[in-house]
């Protein structure tokens, strides 16, 4: 079988070749099928996504609004494990079920400088991904 040059950059990129700590290609490469302008956009759909969920958690923070922060911890959960960061997703669930009850309030600045952390690093090598895994040849 042969492959052209972007095919098996794409190849090595989502078998796991290529090392991430934060994000997990496999969600991209199954809903992309390799084509890199769908990548590139639900790259930029994820980097919106994260900037908008940060300010709306800092702001229901202040507010001690804790209801809408759990539910809006539900809805970024979501984002960030389809792009395989369990780890974060987890802490996601964390803060939902505490701040719908308004349980351990003290930790919830930590759990959203997590968020905004990892999320930071996930853009970055997403970013890496897309230009320099996928290069249309």
């Amino acid at each position: 079988m042969f492959y052209s040059l972007h095919s098996y950059k794409l190849i090595l990129l989502f078998s796991g070749v290529m090392d991430y700590k934060f994000i997990n290609t496999e969600y991209l490469d199954s809903v992309s099928g390799g084509d890199s302008e769908i990548v590139r956009e639900i790259v930029e759909m994820f980097r919106e996504q994260v900037v908008e969920f940060h300010n709306e958690m800092k702001s229901f923070l202040e507010q001690k609004n804790y209801l809408s922060l759990g539910l809006l911890a539900h809805k970024a959960k979501s984002s960030v494990a389809i792009m395989g960061m369990s780890d974060l997703a987890d802490l996601l669930k964390t803060l939902e079920l505490q701040a719908k009850e308004g349980k351990e309030t003290e930790k919830y600045q930590s759990y959203i400088d997590r968020f905004r952390n990892d999320t930071a690093e996930a853009v970055k090598e997403l970013d890496d991904l897309v230009i320099n895994g996928i290069k249309k040849s």
